[in-house]
């Protein structure tokens, strides 16, 4: 199964809970809920440390607005970006979110994640 295979509004069904769901979490600062649908080869990737660190340090990543605009989607190869756009709660101005999904062992996994 390859997720560029299904329609904008099919991704969106889990996208847009999926993002939501991270925000919250980032904002709370609950980094193991944060990435459970992080896919296995991007946990392995991970610097638990420097994530620890932007968890503790970083006002955007604690600050997130729960209200997002979906920008839209790009296809590759097997998997999917969705664009979001992003605003802070006590931070002005906007920020771009990514977000990459495909499938791992027939579930929709992220395979990328971060704000610009």
């Amino acid at each position: 199964m390859n997720i560029i295979d299904k329609t904008d509004d099919e991704i969106m069904e889990t996208a847009v809970p999926m993002w939501g769901e991270m925000i919250k979490h980032s904002n709370n600062g609950d980094y193991g809920q944060f990435i459970k649908h992080f896919a296995y080869s991007l946990m392995l990737g991970l610097n638990e440390i420097e994530m620890g660190k932007q968890f503790t340090h970083s006002e955007l990543t604690k600050s997130l607005s729960e209200e997002f605009d979906v920008l839209g989607t790009i296809r590759r190869g097997e998997h999917v970006t969705v664009l979001f756009r992003q605003r802070s709660t006590k931070k002005e101005g906007e920020w771009l979110g990514r977000l990459v999904l495909g499938y791992e062992k027939d579930e929709i996994k992220v395979f990328g994640a971060s704000i610009f």
